[in-house]
């Protein structure tokens, strides 16, 4: 019973606690069987809220989530879209997601962005095309090397706590455990967050997890995209330990990522090199750069502006 989990939480100042990974992983398991009452799911979730998770809790609800997935084929890269990206304009890192499947590592972007549409309806013209379900999911990845895949397909049930926040009235862990869902069993994830103190708390999750590398940012609007005109602070594993370590801006003077534009099509345009933007390039190669640092790429700076120099050619060719 998931009462018994709420019970740990909620007895009172000097008797409840956090609940251990095993126990974080029983209940999340009872929630997304369909078993568990509402009002038990709706409590356990706002007493976590109240609480504050831990990296143990959210790895036991992340490894949860994941075995209750269908299985997917192995990708080199994880990439979790969940932002709403209320201070983001265009999806310009869906087009440094392809840009690192175009080097030869197999990405898997999965996600849902509320009301925000800005992620699915770019997909198109960002060259990525939008799974079904896992199956097509698979084939996608073995013919363009990238997919995303929307996790009402992945995870129903999860999807289902999710959007709990429109009854809760306020969000809950399942947002960052769904960012820590990495389906496909990646070795490298990259995660944007909107609020800065969730980075440490998903690298540590990640490493009770056993994951190996990992990058975590407070990017554009929540997802993981690099801001070329300020210092990024970024935190994670390599090789299954802690990192951290601070990017210098790659460009002088302040700007917004949103520039008012809305039309999905400018990423074809600009991938094409029909349209000439130097901010959104800034985006796009240092988004690269630190997803394939991830990844363990040497000279990833280096790397990425060569492979984005390069798909000029090829889309001249």
């Amino acid at each position: 019973m998931l009462g018994e989990h709420v019970r740990i939480l909620g007895r009172g100042p000097g008797r409840s606690r956090s609940l251990t990974e095993e126990e974080a992983q029983a209940a999340m398991r009872l929630m997304l069987s369909g078993e568990a009452a509402p009002e038990a799911i709706g409590a356990l979730l706002m007493l976590l809220r109240m609480k504050g998770e831990t990296a143990e809790e959210i790895a036991g609800f992340a490894r949860a989530a994941q075995q209750s997935v269908t299985a997917l084929p192995e990708v080199d890269l994880d990439w979790p879209s969940y932002a709403a990206g209320r201070t983001r304009g265009l999806p310009w890192f869906l087009l440094s997601a392809r840009l690192v499947a175009a080097s030869g590592h197999p990405v898997l972007l999965h996600g849902w962005n509320g009301p925000d549409l800005a992620v699915r309806n770019g997909l198109a013209a960002g060259g990525i095309a939008m799974a079904r379900n896992a199956d097509d999911a698979a084939a996608l990845i073995v013919r363009d090397g990238i997919a995303y895949l929307p996790l009402e397909q992945l995870c129903p049930s999860l999807f289902a706590l999710l959007n709990l926040r429109e009854v809760l009235g306020l969000r809950s862990c399942i947002n960052t455990v769904a960012r820590m869902l990495n389906p496909a069993g990646a070795a490298a994830s990259v995660q944007g967050v909107f609020h800065p103190s969730y980075r440490l708390l998903q690298a540590d999750a990640a490493q009770l997890l056993g994951w190996r590398s990992l990058t975590v940012i407070k990017g554009g609007g929540g997802e993981f995209e690099r801001h070329p005109s300020k210092s990024v602070s970024g935190f994670g594993l390599r090789q299954g330990n802690p990192w951290q370590a601070v990017l210098p801006a790659m460009q002088s003077g302040a700007r917004r990522l949103d520039d008012g534009q809305r039309d999905a099509e400018q990423l074809a345009r600009l991938w094409r090199g029909e349209i000439h933007n130097p901010f959104a390039d800034a985006i796009i190669v240092g988004t690269a750069a630190l997803a394939l640092g991830t990844l363990g790429v040497a000279q990833s700076e280096e790397v990425a502006m060569q492979l984005w120099t390069a798909r000029h050619r090829a889309t001249a060719a």
